[in-house]
Order: C-alpha cells, then sequence, then structure tokens
C-alpha cells in the first residue's frame, strides 16, 4: 500500500484569474473500477497540508477499500502556490470546490480537520446552493468553524488589536512550527462572511465529530455548541478524554478510520432500495 501512496504525483489545477490566479496542488487517487462508494476528501487545518499523517492515513484507507480520495493544499500551504498572507475562507474555500469540481465525482465524504471542519461546514452549504456531487457524509476532527469570530476575536490582546489596525496582521507563537501562526485583518473580517454558527446548518447527511477533551486550540465546549447548529442532521459525537488538538496518535487514528468507515456504511446503506 505504501508503494501506491508514493507513487501519486500531484496535479495543478488553475484558481481564480488574473492577480488572483494561483496554482492549487492536488493528490487524486481514483476508485477502482465499479467502486461506486463516494469519494473521500481531505481537508485540512490552518498550515497544515495534504502530506500530514491523518491526510495520509486518510489516502491509505481509500487504497485499502478501492475508494477514490481528493486531497488538496490551500493556497499559500504546502506545494500550492499563492501566498499564505493573502488566504482567507472564501479564497480556500473556493479553492476545494474548485477541486472537488474538477475532479468531479458523484457522491463525497468531507473529512475535515480544524479549520478544514469550518471548509467543509460551508462547502456542504455551496454544494446545496450551487449544486455538484451529493454530500454523503462529513467527518469533522476538533472542528473549528468560525474560529476567527468566536475564538480569536473575543481574545485579542491590546499589542494584538494594535498590529492588526497597524501593520494588518498580528503574529502568535505556535506550538507546532517555529514559524509563527500569523492572522491577517482580511481574514478575521473575511471570517464573519462565512460564518456558520449564527443558525441552523442543514448539511442533509450523518456527521460524526472527533473531539480532544484537552484541546488547547478548540474548547470542547465549541464541538457542543456546532451539534446544537446541526438539529436536522444525524450527529455523532465522540469525545476523546485525553485527546489534544491534533488527534494524530494511533488510537486517534484508529477512531478517525472507524468513523470514516461508519460514514460509507451508512451511504451504502442509503443507496439501497428499501
Amino acid at each position: 500500500m505504501s508503494d501506491q501512496m508514493s507513487n501519486a504525483q500531484p496535479q495543478f489545477l488553475t484558481v481564480g484569474e488574473g492577480e488572483a490566479a494561483r496554482e492549487i496542488a492536488m493528490l487524486v487517487r481514483p476508485a477502482q473500477a465499479g467502486n461506486g462508494a463516494p469519494a473521500l476528501v481531505w481537508l485540512s487545518g490552518y498550515r497544515s497540508d495534504m502530506s500530514g499523517t491523518k491526510a495520509v492515513e486518510l489516502d491509505g484507507l481509500a487504497a485499502e477499500l478501492g475508494l477514490a480520495c481528493i486531497r488538496l493544499d490551500y493556497s499559500g500551504h504546502g506545494l500550492s502556490g499563492g501566498s499564505f498572507g493573502d488566504g482567507t475562507i472564501s479564497r480556500w474555500l473556493e479553492e476545494a470546490l474548485a477541486v472537488i469540481r474538477h475532479v468531479a465525482p458523484d457522491r463525497v465524504i468531507l473529512v475535515g480537520s480544524s479549520m478544514g471542519g469550518w471548509i467543509a461546514l460551508r462547502l456542504a452549504q455551496e454544494l446545496v446552493r450551487q449544486g455538484g456531487p451529493k454530500l454523503a457524509g462529513m467527518v469533522l476532527i476538533a472542528p473549528a468553524p468560525d474560529f476567527t469570530s468566536e475564538l480569536i476575536e473575543p481574545n485579542l490582546k491590546a499589542k494584538e488589536r494594535k498590529s492588526l489596525a497597524e501593520r494588518g496582521y498580528f503574529e502568535e507563537r505556535s506550538q507546532y512550527s517555529p514559524e509563527p501562526n500569523i492572522y491577517t485583518r482580511a481574514l478575521i473580517e473575511d471570517g464573519r462572511k462565512n460564518r456558520v454558527l449564527d443558525g441552523i446548518i442543514e448539511t442533509g447527511c450523518p456527521v460524526h465529530i472527533l473531539q480532544g477533551m484537552k484541546d488547547a486550540d478548540v474548547p470542547h465546549a465549541h464541538a457542543m455548541k456546532l451539534v446544537e447548529h446541526l438539529p436536522a442532521d444525524d450527529v455523532v459525537l465522540t469525545f476523546v478524554r485525553d485527546g489534544d488538538h491534533r488527534l494524530s496518535r494511533p488510537g486517534d487514528i484508529a477512531l478517525l478510520l472507524s468513523a470514516v468507515k461508519g460514514i460509507i456504511r451508512s451511504s451504502t446503506n442509503r443507496q439501497m432500495p428499501t
């Protein structure tokens, strides 16, 4: 299976026009012939990319089950072009939507980690509004919908507000990288336009949320708040008592793959005539 994974070559898709054009890298695993199960779509978190542990494990599951798997790097991330400083939820959402439309599977299961969970929820709304592949299910890992307005803005210190006003961004030490996290005024302002926690979110599909209770970045109360905004869907919320934000330990990965398999099974059952 590792040979199958290592042979994959990234493809590039131009998204946007003129000065806004950027090359988006994607890794697309085709489904085995005759496999009609939904394609898995990986949506990374802020400053993460499609070669992270969870993304690679998801692709490995797709290889094992003969499923299609689509991974992409947002602009300013990984192998994609464009500047990270230009990134906003709207821009990264546009890229994810463009890649999904380009590959054009019939049905998809969105697997989103942290900020990728927010983008997954926005994708669900846009696929309903604009048409596109049918959403068969979602697995959200430590989802961070509306993190700019819910988790960043209320906690801004005076010096960070000053930096946003004067420089257009502020920096914050990252526990995952020697480089600081950079949050721009554009990201925060655009985040307000992409809020999903201000009304009912109708995905029309089963949703499984995995959330660590020792998550220092996204408090587990945030996952509970999200569930309140998904009243019409079949939602499972799994708390990992000693889990951190990344949920990348072997036991966490096993939970993730089990959740994805559960969504695949339920999507297959729904396709069968009663």
